[in-house]
Parts: C-alpha cells; sequence; structure tokens
C-alpha cells in the first residue's frame, strides 16, 4: 500500500506538471524535431526520384475481391488498397515500363475475411503466385531481374509467410517466387524467417479519419499514467496461456491489474481514442504478431508508446526517431514496468510529448484519403527510393534462372 500511495503522490506531481506544460504548449504550439538524425527524411518528397509502372491485372485480383467483401476497406490491412488506389493518380507513376525504376502488382491478397471480419490467408499464396505468373508471361520486366526490380504490400499477420499463427508461417517461409522482391510489410522482426533484407516495415492501416473526429482539445492534462485496452489471454488460441504474446500481455494483467497507476482492461470503452489523449503512456505489447494498430493511434493522440516486443522492426524505422518517442521495455522486464515508468524524469517525459506533437511525426503513420504530403504512402516511395539504382548484379542475362517456381507447399502450387 505504501507504493501504491508513493505512485499516486508521483501521479499527482506528473500530472500537475505537465498540465501546466499542456497549457504552455496549448498558448505557443511548440514542437520538437530532431535534426541531423532519422527525423529529417520524414519530410523527404519522393517525387521525381523515381518512377513507377503499375500493372493492369484483371479485375478478379483486387477489384472485384473488394466489391464482394467492402469491409477490406477498414481493416488493419487495408493498406494494399489505399496504396493501389494512389499509385495509380500519384506523380511518380509512369506509363512507360521501359523508364520505370520499380514495377507493382496490386493483388489484395488480405481481401478474404470470415463473418467476424479477420483475414484468411489461405488462398493468398496461390493468389500471388497467379499474379507473378500472369505478369511473367504477359511482360518482359519479371523476367529481367526475377522481380528484384518489383514490390509487393504483404500487410499479412507474418507479411509473405501468409500464415496467421507464427509457428506455421516459420514453416511455410516466405513465399518462394518473393524472394527477389522488395517487399513492404507490416510484420517486423530482427532475426525472423518472415522479415527478409531490404523489405519496408509499415504502418498498420488506421482510419484518419475516424481519429481526427476524436480529438479533444489538447489543453486538457493527461490524467491517466498508464493505459491500455485488449487482450491479456488467448483463451480459444491458446488455453493453456503463456503462448501468447509470449506471456508479456498475462504478465502485465497479473502484475498491474490492482495498481491504480494502471488502468487496463479488455474492455473496449467508446471513449477510447479520448482516453489515450488523456493518458501520459500507452502500452504497445506484441500480440500474437509484434505489430499492433495501438502504435499508429498512440502516435496520433501524442500518448508515449510504451513498446513491448523483443526485436520489433518499428515502421519506417529510418525515417521514425522510435527510441526518442517511445519507450523500450523487454518482454522479461515487464513485472518491473511501474518501476521502469516512474523512474523517467518528467523532461524527458515533456520532451517526448513535443516530438510527438510534431505533425510530420503523425502524418508519417496515417494513409489519408486524399493523399498528403508526408504521409504513410510517400515514406513507402521514400524508402524505395532510398533503394536506388539497382545495382546491376540483380539483371540477368538471357535464359539465366534463379527462382524455383515449383518450390513451396504442394497447396500453394494449385491454380487460383
Amino acid at each position: 500500500m505504501r507504493n501504491w500511495r508513493w505512485g499516486f503522490l508521483l501521479l499527482l506531481h506528473l500530472v500537475f506538471l505537465l498540465g501546466i506544460e499542456a497549457f504552455k504548449f496549448h498558448k505557443t504550439q511548440r514542437t520538437e524535431r530532431i535534426s541531423g538524425s532519422a527525423g529529417d527524411v520524414l519530410e523527404d518528397d519522393p517525387v521525381g526520384r523515381l518512377k513507377v509502372f503499375v500493372y493492369e491485372l484483371p479485375s478478379k485480383y483486387n477489384k472485384k475481391i473488394l466489391q464482394k467483401d467492402p469491409r477490406c476497406l477498414s481493416h488493419m490491412f487495408a493498406a494494399e488498397i489505399y496504396m493501389h488506389r494512389f499509385l495509380l493518380s500519384s506523380p511518380v507513376r509512369t506509363l512507360n515500363p521501359e523508364e520505370a525504376d520499380w514495377f507493382y502488382t496490386p493483388v489484395y491478397t488480405t481481401c478474404d475475411l470470415t463473418p467476424n471480419g479477420l483475414p484468411l490467408p489461405f488462398k493468398s499464396p496461390r493468389m500471388m503466385r497467379s499474379a507473378i505468373q500472369l505478369i511473367a508471361s504477359n511482360w518482359p520486366y519479371w523476367n529481367r531481374t526475377e522481380g528484384a526490380d518489383h514490390f509487393f504490400i504483404v500487410p499479412h499477420d507474418f507479411a509473405a509467410c501468409f500464415h496467421y499463427q507464427e509457428e506455421k508461417a516459420i514453416g511455410r517461409g516466405i513465399l518462394p517466387l518473393l524472394q527477389r522482391s522488395t517487399l513492404v510489410q507490416t510484420f517486423g522482426q530482427r532475426n525472423h524467417v518472415c522479415l527478409k533484407d531490404g523489405s519496408i516495415t509499415i504502418p498498420p492501416y488506421a482510419p484518419p479519419q475516424k481519429m481526427q473526429s476524436h480529438f479533444i482539445p489538447p489543453d486538457i492534462p493527461r490524467s491517466i499514467f498508464v493505459y491500455f485496452r485488449g487482450l491479456f489471454y488467448d483463451v480459444g488460441n491458446d488455453p493453456e496461456g503463456g503462448y501468447y504474446a509470449r506471456g508479456a500481455r498475462a504478465a502485465v494483467w497479473e502484475n498491474f491489474k490492482d495498481n491504480p497507476l494502471f488502468d487496463i482492461s479488455t474492455e473496449h470503452p467508446t471513449t477510447y481514442y479520448e482516453d489515450m489523449q488523456r493518458a501520459i503512456f500507452c502500452l504497445c505489447p506484441l500480440g500474437w504478431a509484434p505489430w499492433s494498430p495501438r502504435l499508429v493511434e498512440a502516435v496520433i493522440f501524442g500518448c508515449i508508446p510504451v513498446i513491448i516486443a523483443d526485436d520489433i522492426v518499428l515502421p519506417f524505422a529510418d525515417a521514425i526517431p522510435w527510441e526518442e518517442i517511445g519507450v523500450f521495455v523487454a518482454e522479461k522486464d515487464v513485472p518491473n514496468l511501474d518501476t521502469i515508468l516512474t523512474s523517467i524524469p518528467p523532461e524527458e517525459i515533456l520532451r517526448k510529448q513535443r516530438l510527438l506533437a510534431n505533425p510530420s511525426m503523425k502524418q508519417a503513420m496515417l494513409f489519408p484519403q486524399p493523399a498528403q504530403s508526408g504521409d504513410a504512402f510517400h515514406q513507402i516511395l521514400n524508402g524505395l527510393a532510398r533503394k536506388l539504382p539497382h545495382d546491376r548484379s540483380v539483371y540477368l542475362t538471357p535464359g539465366e534462372k534463379i527462382l524455383n517456381w515449383t518450390a513451396g507447399p504442394v497447396g500453394d502450387l494449385k491454380p487460383w
């Protein structure tokens, strides 16, 4: 009890200090950016630095799938749809494939949803193989490099491993035909078979208009110390516990469910977005995969993300200074989470909040309609532009083959 009383006094003192700063910030609109570091490239303009050719595929690979289930427009895997729409009207698009730096194949592999809205990845490998076979037989550009100058959006839980369970995703590995291509994916974890060198890690889709409609006045003090809403256990898929989130979420609940500094629950209130704006720290633990939309929501709402996911590769890590705006806690250290967070000096918290208030930081995490300068679409293009020019070694000699078209599970080889 003594620790809790001390915690309450600390929280009151911190809220008082941060409330004063929030009032000052509201009056002066102070933000902070990082010069001479990764943060500098957030405002890069990709226009003029690359040209992208968009393959025109039969509508069964994209538009017809979306017509069948419009829910795909609002789930967290929707980046594949919005990136396609963006590129069709983007100034980086070229209609002349001979002058293209990159080639894009618009395939909506996550738009196969259960009644509950969860994407089923089981048809995705065959669908992707079919699309690649189509472009390889109808255009000469895939065969020049076997996809080394092509990029694909693969926003599944474990990207191009095409399974939502990690053990099975690891067993499958990345679809063999994508081994030479650049993968643009939400999944990011170091030393993992589902993340290959050269991939671009992006944020999951979160509806910009929906979040913006829940903004509250910026001078309202942040009176919640730690906030989290979500599962702690996944009884249906992990009845024995310990496997889901590698036990990290369970450790949060078991250690802090009765701690008044922690506002944590499985309930998802209608005030969820408003509550995040009243919180100082927002927990962003891994679930089945290391990433989730909470990371986007925390940045948008100025809540310092507490990232609990060992070896995570964060979105646009070469542009967003995550170490400066977030707090990283090792999964094994979750039982000490209260001590770790209460030990952070107020001036460090205030600096992280000023950095989070920078509009360019927020913009980079969103896929707005229409697109806006510096948004996630432009960050993807910037990532592609930084890979240019392609090394001459990616171009194959006539008749040279590297990829094995018959590799992979037998089920993947069936026609789609």
